[in-house]
């Protein structure tokens, strides 16, 4: 029998991140994105879920989607010849996501995909799908429970849902005003829920808020993360409440949400920059060494590729894994039960690169192993 399978993508969907805009909502931001020299690419990491798709259910699919880069575009990269439900015009709104949900509903798709960000989610969540969906990991925030920890992932529980019917449950969709985000100040909503298959691992967690502060933890990891650093060294500062209070504690004022340029001077450390993108990254790393420091995603565990783009795979490589430090309190790591650290860099060598075992700095003089892959 064959299986009706639904996509749809937003095309401008992350398209903030790596310019460091902390999200792609509105088209000022988009049109500013771009300017920045941004690159959309929700497109091809649909096409990528679709062939996970295809290569783990030989069994006949027929996809149905909008044309373009609203879907059509993945499709036929991953090897599908679409039959298209919605011809969206020049420029694609929200519209055209609902309208295209739509159409799938009334074509009585068993599964719908759906490649974008937490403001995509909304979208379907406000067109009622009536089916099981999956998000593919487009956006930049997505603290939805709605995706998939990478895309592939998305097209390996797509395949075992058609194959053999997953359990299907709630999941929270959820969603930042980017407004405020951008002026530092975090304020999450919950939107509702969407009905999304299960399978252990590769369907990530709705992102937790900051716990209570534990200054002696962090003012330890602070004391630790001085012993990496040599005097004159850079440090490339991720964002969250972890790096920030440990930069604090080492007498530096740095942003809440962007990524940082730091120099250890003397006891502490000195800014140099806020608030970077990749290109001024780059440019300021141009034939320099520097140590880079991340805290992973509270409840979700993401080391890279939620909220902080700006460190991209070429960012990344310039500093190499043996500069690359991990800091969280041992009650952050506690929170994740189990489930590893997740790397969605956006480059599958990358992604192989860095997985395996890491050295966490939880404090002064302690440190755990814990799996990211």
């Amino acid at each position: 029998m064959t299986a009706l399978v639904g996509l749809v993508v937003n095309p401008v969907a992350g398209v903030g991140g790596a310019v460091g805009l902390k999200g792609s909502d509105g088209e000022t931001t988009q049109r500013r994105a771009h300017r920045l020299g941004a690159v959309p690419r929700a497109g091809e990491r649909a096409a990528l879920a679709l062939a996970e798709l295809a290569a783990r259910h030989p069994e006949e699919l027929r996809l149905l989607t909008a044309d373009g880069p609203m879907g059509a575009e993945a499709a036929l990269v991953a090897g599908f010849r679409p039959q298209l439900v919605h011809r969206p015009g020049r420029r694609t709104s929200a519209w055209d996501t609902t309208a295209t949900v739509r159409a799938l509903r009334r074509a009585g798709v068993r599964l719908l995909l759906f490649a974008g960000g937490d403001g995509t989610a909304r979208d379907v969540l406000a067109a009622e799908p009536g089916c099981p969906v999956i998000g593919v990991p487009t956006g930049v925030k997505m603290h939805s429970a709605v995706f998939a920890v990478h895309p592939r992932a998305a097209g390996e529980t797509a395949a075992a849902h058609l194959s053999s019917g997953l359990p299907v449950h709630p999941r929270e969709v959820v969603d930042l005003d980017e407004e405020a985000l951008r002026r530092g100040r975090l304020g999450a909503r919950l939107h509702g829920h969407l009905p999304v298959p299960e399978l252990p691992l590769r369907i990530q967690q709705r992102k937790t808020g900051a716990t209570t502060p534990d200054p002696a933890a962090l003012g330890g990891i602070a004391a630790e993360l001085r012993t990496f650093l040599p005097p004159g060294e850079l440090l490339v500062l991720g964002p969250g409440s972890t790096t920030h209070q440990v930069a604090a504690a080492l007498g530096a004022e740095t942003t809440l949400l962007g990524v940082d340029l730091l120099r250890r001077e003397g006891a502490g450390l000195q800014p140099l920059a806020t608030d970077l993108g990749e290109r001024e990254l780059l440019d300021r790393l141009a034939g320099r060494s520097a140590w880079l420091a991340l805290s992973p995603t509270g409840g979700q565990g993401f080391l890279l590729g939620r909220g902080n783009q700006q460190l991209s795979p070429a960012v990344l490589r310039s500093a190499g894994r043996s500069r690359l430090l991990v800091l969280a309190t041992e009650a952050k790591l506690a929170a994740l039960r189990g489930r590893p650290l997740h790397l969605d860099t956006g480059d599958p060598a990358l992604d192989a690169e860095l997985s395996g075992h890491h050295q966490v700095i939880t404090g002064f003089r302690r440190r755990a192993l814990y799996p990211a892959y």
